[in-house]
């Protein structure tokens, strides 16, 4: 039996006074609430009630299991109510901001989810690769990689940004495969203008720049496109990359010597009592992208 239903109908039993009063309340015949409550005493291996031919009263255990019930129930009611509250609520405009490459590649389609989930939300997704200031420009949330400055945002861990090198094999096939980093002052290294220095392309412990390409974008799917076309080597996310990998039309290279993942988080203004439209939308991001997400 449900143990839930069956602790329903003891709380039943003991505020109405007798089974039958409680089989009308729980729509049930007296004798399922007799069973509900032998199912409960053979769980706890102990009397609830002590029944005679004329009354019934609570045992000494009774009386403390029925607290207990009550207080579990009104938890669950309350537990019910409010997720209640929450999705009802949703509604409004949810503003987001992201960089280009994950957000073009995950956040889009996870936004169009949320949004299936959510019908009275819209979103007005931006994508760019500067930082932005969440409260003066009117930002719900944002996504971020890499080390964070102290502030006063709230910030969520998702799972880290990883990289991956790549070329298309028409490429290697003319200038060859570079098999350490010190060989690519050979190669064409397709330049990310919005780098920071410990992910621009460097030699193999050395400080010098290694010498890049005659193109440079501030746009990874720019960059992405001239390697598949043969042109050079790209170092974008592996997020960015792995469509063109599983078709064959890139290949991974130097995968021993790629920079370590940077972390990435959902930032968002901190608040005593947050809107419910972004309170679903934390729940929702974690759910997809956050450490324990599958």
């Amino acid at each position: 039996m449900d143990k839930l239903r069956s602790m329903e109908v003891f709380v039943a039993v003991v505020d109405a006074g007798s089974f039958t009063a409680a089989a009308a309340q729980c729509d049930i015949s007296p004798v399922m609430v007799g069973k509900h409550i032998q199912f409960l005493e053979g769980l706890l291996a102990a009397r609830l009630l002590a029944r005679t031919t004329r009354r019934q009263s609570l045992t000494e255990l009774g009386a403390q299991y029925a607290d207990q019930c009550k207080a579990i129930l009104a938890q669950i009611r309350e537990a019910e109510s409010g997720a209640a509250r929450l999705r009802g609520g949703a509604r409004g405009l949810l503003k987001i901001t992201s960089p280009v490459s994950f957000g073009g590649e995950m956040l889009a389609p996870a936004v169009v989810d949320y949004l299936a989930q959510y019908p009275e939300m819209r979103a007005d997704l931006d994508l760019n690769d500067r930082v932005v200031d969440l409260v003066e420009d009117g930002y719900d949330a944002a996504i971020r990689i890499g080390a964070l400055e102290d502030s006063s945002l709230i910030a969520r861990a998702l799972q880290p940004y990883k990289m991956m090198i790549c070329a298309a094999p028409a490429y290697l096939k003319r200038k060859g495969m570079p098999r350490k980093p010190t060989e690519l002052v050979n190669h064409e290294c397709l330049d990310f203008l919005h780098w920071t220095k410990n992910v621009r392309w460097r030699l193999d412990g050395e400080a010098n720049d290694i010498p890049v390409s005659r193109l440079r974008s501030n746009n990874g799917q720019a960059l992405k496109s001239a390697a598949v076309a043969g042109f050079g080597i790209v170092m974008q996310s592996e997020l960015l990359l792995a469509t063109e990998v599983a078709a064959g039309r890139l290949v991974p290279l130097l995968e021993d010597y790629l920079p370590a993942p940077r972390p990435m988080h959902l930032l968002y203004p901190r608040d005593r009592q947050p809107t419910p439209k972004l309170s679903t939308f934390v729940e929702f991001m974690l759910d997809r992208f956050g450490l324990n997400a599958k």
